[in-house]
């Protein structure tokens, strides 16, 4: 996965890079003994699909292993499990997604992830360069199912930390000609965190979102996080609401401690109401991974750990969105 701008690596590209960087360990050295062997049979085709199928299973994961020649025409079958498959013999791979890239005058590359056409599935094509004499005679491709590579793999949780999002131009340039309308969730405001408050530190709603500007709130329950409720404003200050979430003690996974919660909420009001141009229009907790999202008139976005959050002060969110939104 490149990165062009020469800033440091995110998180997520860092993780997707250890992964490659773990498969390209675990064939190294198998498709490089490959190679050599099939830089002497080169371009016997049904010489070389002997020696494929001799070490499909050496190669960790690979489920379809071929070769092809500089101009990028397939010269040996499909070798996989099952045996060979000559169908694709003499077939042009030239437009395939990962020969696009600048391709290795030695050792391998790994592709990025595309849909083959051969077995219709998400995959990753590893390109072994084989050579004869320093001279290039093509390639050996390995290809790697997803759903194979990734079968025991558990999700990395991502680091947390502020990040900032410009919304749509044409909302952010035409901001300060306009101003905010009271909504229904702004009149009952204080009944309605509060009775939000309950719901998240007494019946175990690990992720809210007030969605200010249309008085409505979403509320994903710890018991069934695959299915949010949808809340009026009426709902959510009606006082039986409670009855329709069970009783339950806080999370202790949770990143956000209970006596976080309210004083977020408050800083949601104080947002929404702190200038009538730049405003709050949505904000979010998930108190399992300890992160706030923020929307605001401008349309721009921030996401940011709880602690961060409650440690700014309205001079800072008042100075950043000025930057953000400028005039028309």
């Amino acid at each position: 996965m490149g990165n062009m701008t020469g800033a440091p690596l995110s998180f997520l590209q860092q993780t997707i890079l250890a992964k490659k960087a773990a498969l390209a360990d675990a064939i190294n050295a198998p498709l490089g003994r490959l190679a050599e062997r099939a830089a002497q049979l080169w371009p016997n085709a049904d010489a070389l699909d002997q020696v494929l199928l001799t070490v499909l299973n050496e190669v960790p994961d690979c489920h379809v292993l071929y070769c092809w020649d500089i101009n990028g025409v397939e010269i040996s079958s499909m070798i996989q499990a099952s045996g060979p498959d000559p169908s694709w013999r003499g077939r042009d791979l030239s437009q395939r997604p990962y020969l696009k890239n600048h391709l290795p005058f030695k050792g391998i590359m790994l592709s990025s992830v595309y849909v083959s056409e051969y077995r219709p599935t998400q995959c990753i094509t590893a390109l072994q360069a084989v050579s004869r004499d320093n001279t290039l005679l093509g390639f050996i491709a390995a290809d790697f199912a997803l759903e194979d590579l990734l079968r025991d793999e558990q999700l990395t949780a991502p680091k947390l930390q502020w990040q900032q999002f410009r919304g749509d131009p044409a909302v952010r340039g035409t901001v300060f000609l306009q101003s905010r309308e009271p909504s229904l969730f702004d009149q009952h405001i204080d009944d309605a965190l509060s009775r939000i408050g309950i719901l998240v530190r007494e019946h175990a709603i690990f992720h809210v979102k007030i969605h200010f500007s249309s008085g409505r709130c979403s509320l994903w329950p710890y018991d069934d996080p695959y299915d949010y409720r949808l809340h009026s404003v009426e709902e959510i200050i009606d006082p039986d609401l409670c009855l329709a979430y069970p009783a339950r003690h806080y999370p202790a996974r949770a990143q956000t401690r209970s006596a976080q919660v309210q004083p977020v909420l408050e800083e949601f009001k104080a947002l929404r109401f702190a200038d009538e141009t730049i405003y709050l229009r949505s904000g979010s907790l998930n108190i399992m991974n300890g992160m706030v999202g923020l929307t605001f008139s401008c349309d721009g976005s921030h996401y940011m750990p709880v602690e961060e959050f409650l440690a700014k002060d309205l001079s800072f969110w008042l100075g950043t969105l000025a930057t953000v939104a400028p005039p028309a």
